[in-house]
C-alpha cells in the first residue's frame, strides 16, 4: 500500500521549519497573492524559493495555494507570480476558481494542479470533469463521509487529500457569503470574518452558538482512514502558531508510522490525546463528518472560544522542533597533495535512502614551509556547519606530504562542496531539471459540439424567474415571465400538469416588442451527493419527455452529471460556481447556455469581465432581485434546536441585532440554504442604463404569491419604465462596493 501522505499548514517561514522538523512529508503555504488566507503572515516570493530549496533536500513537498477566486485583472499576474516557484520545482498548486486552473493549465503544464475543498467537490462525476481538466489530486468538500470518498477515488482514481484536524466551517466551503454579504469580508478572497462563530437564536428561542463547528480531532480513527487509501492526511492551522503545526504534525507522524508498522497494537497514548486537546482546540471536539451526516454534537453551542494554550508546551514544541534548522548528515573525504587543486567529495542520502556524491576542487595546495595542515586542523574546517543544511559527522582527510592551505581556501571548499551537494539531493528528488525556462503553452481545450451558441438562445433583455413555492410559481405563470426556474423540490405531478397547460397557453404579448417563449427550467439541489443523484435522474427524465427545458445547474457534480443528457444549450450555470475572469467563461462556452455574473461583484468588475469577451458565445445574465443563499450547509439548525422530522420548513436566525434570517431546511437533499434578511435589488441598474447583461432574474423564497407577482410586474415595467420600488427593504449587496 502506499504510504499516505503527511500534509502540514504553514503561514510563516518558522512554521515550515517546524513541520518539517516534526515529520512533515509536505507543507501548504500563501504567497503574498492569490491566498485565502489574506491574514495569515503568509510568505515573501525569497521565502517561498528558501522553502521550496529546504523542502526538497529534505524530499519534501511544498503546495503553494492559489486558491482565491481570481477577478478578470488579476488573471495575467499568476504567470509572473508563479513562474519563480515553478521553475524552482513547486509541487503543486491548490486552486478553487476554474479560470485559474485553465490559465495554470496552459502556461505551467508540467505543475500539478489540486482542486481545492473550496470546489465543493461531493461526487465522481464532478471529480471527473476535474480529472479531464488536468488535476491530479482532489481535496473534496469536508461534509463527505467516509465511504463517499472512498468511492471517488475507486471510481475516478485520482488522488484524495482530507482534513483530519483542526477547524471546520459550517458552511460546504466555497459555498459561503456570509461575511462577504454582511461585512465586505469575503471568504471566496480570503478575508472571512466568521459570523458562524457569532451569537444566534434558532426560531426565538435561547441564544448560543449554533454555527459554531467543533474542532476536528481524527488521531483515534486513523487506522480506518488510512485503510480508505486517503493520499494526503491535511492538518489545518495557516492562522496558527508555528508551535501548533508543529506539535500537532509530531503526533500525527507518530500514529501514521505506528499503525504502518505494528496494526494490530494501535492505541492512542493519554498524554499525547491531552496534547493534542491543549493545542489550540476549542472546548470540544468532534472527528468531523466521516461517520455521521450531521448532528447537534458537532457544534459547539455553549462559546466557540479557544481552551488557553500550556505555555510549557508551547516552550518545549518550540525547543525542540523551532530552534533549530533540519540537517542532512554527510560524509566528507578530503585529499590535500602539493601543486595540485584540493579535492573535497561528500555523500550524502536522500529522503528515500538514495546515497548521492559530489566531488568539487579548490585552490591549489602549496607545500608546506613552516606550519603544516594537521588532519585535526583540516577536520575542524570540514565539519563547521555554518548556515548550511549538510551537517559533516565524517570527515577522512588524506595529506599526501607536509602540505599547506589557508584556512580561507579550506572555509570556501566546504561552502562549495556542501552547496553543490544540497542542489544534487534536491535534483535526485525532483523534476526541476525536466521543466524549461519558458514552458511551452497548451492549446485551448476544444469547444463541445453540442451547441450554445449565441444566436440558439433567446433574444436579450428577459426576465426570468425563479420560484420555491406553489405560490410563487401560480404569480410567475400569471405575470407572463419568459422562463421559470422551478426548484427541484417543488415538481412533482400536478405540478408538471399546470406547467404544461401553461407552456401551451397561447402566446400572449410580454412587454413592448417582446414575445413570450414560455421555458420552464428545473433548479437543481445546491448540492449533490451519491444519496441524492435520483433527483438529477427525475429532472433528466422530465426533459427527456418535454416537460421542462432545460436546468440551472449549482455544482459540478449537477453539470457533470447532465452533460451529454441535455444539449448545452439547455443548461444554465447558476452565480454559486462563480464565474469571475474571462478563462472561467472560457471554460463553460461549449458546456452551457448561459452564466450568471458574480453576486460579489460589482459593476465596473462585470463591466470588465465582458469587456475581456467581445466574441462570447454563452449569455451572461445577473440575479437583480432576491434573498441571496448565504450559506448550504450539511449540518440542520432543525436538528441542532431540537428534532428532525424530515419535514422541510423555513425556520428563523437571529443575530445580536435582531435581523432575521430565513433558514429553508431541505430535507430531499438533506441540507439547509440560510439566505440574507433582505433580498437584493439592483432596480438602480435599470435608471443608470446598467443593463449589461442578456437576463434578468428574479429569485422568490419566502414572498407570498401577491408579493412574488407584484416584485415580476414591477421588474417587467423597468424595461421601459423606471420607477421607485414598492418595497422598502433591500441591499444591493456588491453592485456598489464588490469585494477586496
Amino acid at each position: 500500500m502506499k504510504k499516505a501522505e503527511l500534509l502540514s499548514p504553514a503561514g510563516n517561514f518558522e512554521a515550515l521549519k517546524g513541520a518539517i522538523n516534526a515529520g512533515a512529508d509536505a507543507v501548504y503555504l500563501g504567497g503574498e497573492l492569490y491566498g485565502a488566507r489574506a491574514y495569515a503572515d503568509n510568505f515573501t516570493q525569497d521565502e517561498i524559493l528558501a522553502g521550496l530549496h529546504m523542502a526538497h533536500l529534505f524530499g519534501k513537498k511544498i503546495y503553494l495555494t492559489v486558491n482565491t477566486l481570481v477577478k478578470e485583472k488579476e488573471l495575467d499576474g499568476l504567470h509572473d507570480f508563479l513562474k519563480p516557484f515553478y521553475e524552482k520545482g513547486l509541487d503543486g498548486v491548490i486552486v478553487q476558481d476554474l479560470g485559474a486552473l485553465r490559465y495554470i493549465r496552459e502556461h505551467f503544464p508540467a505543475l500539478p494542479i489540486h482542486a481545492s475543498t473550496q470546489m465543493a467537490l461531493t461526487g465522481s462525476g464532478g471529480t471527473r470533469l476535474m480529472k479531464e481538466e488536468g488535476v491530479s489530486r482532489i481535496v473534496p468538500a469536508r461534509e463527505l463521509s467516509l465511504k463517499e470518498i472512498r468511492k471517488i477515488k475507486e471510481e475516478t482514481g485520482l488522488e484524495m487529500e482530507t482534513f483530519i484536524h483542526g477547524a471546520m466551517c459550517y458552511c460546504y466551503s466555497g459555498q459561503c457569503l456570509f461575511s462577504s454579504i454582511l461585512g465586505g469580508r469575503s471568504g471566496n478572497r480570503g478575508r472571512c470574518a466568521q459570523p458562524c462563530r457569532l451569537p444566534y437564536k434558532v426560531n426565538g428561542g435561547k441564544e448560543c452558538y449554533p454555527l459554531s463547528m467543533r474542532d476536528m480531532c481524527t488521531i483515534r480513527h486513523l487506522p480506518a482512514l488510512l485503510d480508505a487509501g486517503i493520499d494526503s492526511f491535511k492538518i489545518e492551522g495557516r492562522m496558527k502558531k508555528p508551535a501548533y503545526a508543529a506539535g500537532v504534525t509530531a503526533i500525527y507522524r507518530k500514529y501514521i508510522d505506528l499503525y504502518e508498522k505494528d496494526r494490530e497494537n494501535y492505541r492512542v497514548d493519554r498524554k499525547d490525546w491531552e496534547t493534542l486537546n491543549a493545542l489550540y482546540i476549542r472546548s470540544e471536539i468532534s472527528d468531523g463528518y466521516y461517520k455521521r451526516r450531521n448532528g447537534k454534537e458537532m457544534i459547539s453551542l455553549s462559546s466557540p472560544a479557544y481552551c488557553a494554550a500550556d505555555e510549557k508546551l508551547l516552550s518545549g514544541i518550540s525547543d525542540r522542533y523551532l530552534g533549530k534548522l533540519p540537517s542532512i548528515r554527510a560524509k566528507a573525504e578530503i585529499s590535500l597533495k602539493a601543486g595540485e587543486e584540493a579535492e573535497l567529495t561528500l555523500l550524502g542520502k536522500t529522503d528515500g535512502g538514495k546515497t548521492v556524491a559530489i566531488t568539487c576542487r579548490g585552490d591549489l595546495v602549496q607545500k608546506a614551509l613552516k606550519q603544516p595542515l594537521t588532519p585535526e586542523k583540516v577536520k575542524e574546517q570540514i565539519q563547521k556547519s555554518g548556515n548550511t543544511f549538510i551537517r559533516i559527522e565524517q570527515t577522512e582527510v588524506t595529506l599526501h606530504e607536509p602540505v599547506f592551505l589557508p584556512v580561507k581556501a579550506l572555509n570556501e571548499l566546504r561552502r562549495k562542496g556542501t552547496a553543490a551537494l544540497e542542489e544534487k539531493l534536491i535534483l535526485a528528488q525532483t523534476d526541476i531539471a525536466a521543466r524549461k525556462e519558458e514552458p511551452q503553452r497548451i492549446s485551448a481545450r476544444k469547444q463541445s459540439s453540442q451547441g450554445g451558441k449565441h444566436s440558439d438562445l433567446p433574444e436579450k433583455d428577459q426576465i426570468h424567474v425563479s420560484v420555491q413555492t406553489a405560490g410563487q410559481l401560480e404569480a410567475a405563470m400569471e405575470s407572463m415571465a419568459s422562463r421559470i426556474y422551478v426548484e427541484y423540490h417543488l415538481l412533482n405531478g400536478e405540478i408538471f400538469d399546470k406547467l404544461e397547460k401553461y407552456k401551451n397557453s397561447a402566446a400572449q404579448p410580454l412587454y413592448k416588442e417582446q414575445t413570450k417563449l414560455l421555458q420552464v427550467y428545473a433548479s437543481a439541489p445546491y448540492v449533490v451527493r451519491e444519496d441524492n443523484i435520483r433527483y438529477l435522474e427525475i429532472l433528466a427524465k422530465a426533459f427527456a419527455q418535454g416537460k421542462i427545458d432545460g436546468v440551472l445547474v449549482r455544482n459540478l457534480e449537477s453539470f457533470r452529471y447532465f452533460a451529454g443528457k441535455i444539449p448545452s444549450g439547455r443548461l444554465t450555470v447558476d452565480a454559486g460556481l462563480y464565474v469571475w475572469n474571462r478563462e472561467t467563461v472560457r471554460f463553460w462556452e461549449g458546456r452551457a447556455g448561459e452564466f450568471y455574473l458574480p453576486l460579489e461583484g460589482r459593476k465596473e468588475e462585470w463591466k470588465s469581465l465582458l469587456k475581456a469577451l467581445p466574441k462570447r458565445e454563452i449569455k451572461a445574465s445577473a440575479v437583480v432581485y432576491g434573498r441571496l443563499p448565504m450559506m448550504v450547509t450539511a449540518n440542520c439548525l432543525k436538528k441542532t434546536s431540537g428534532k428532525c422530522d424530515k419535514t422541510p420548513v423555513i425556520l428563523t436566525l437571529n443575530d445580536r441585532y435582531d435581523k432575521q434570517f430565513p433558514v429553508y431546511t431541505d430535507c430531499q437533499s438533506c441540507y439547509n440554504v440560510i439566505y440574507n434578511s433582505v433580498p437584493l435589488s439592483l432596480h438602480g441598474m435599470f435608471l443608470q442604463k446598467d443593463c449589461l447583461t442578456d437576463n434578468f432574474r428574479l429569485d422568490f423564497t419566502v414572498e407570498d404569491k401577491e408579493k412574488t407577482g407584484d416584485t415580476i410586474r414591477y421588474f417587467l415595467d423597468l424595461l421601459t419604465k423606471y420607477r421607485e420600488p414598492f418595497y422598502r427593504e433591500y441591499t444591493t449587496g456588491h453592485y456598489k462596493r464588490g469585494v477586496e
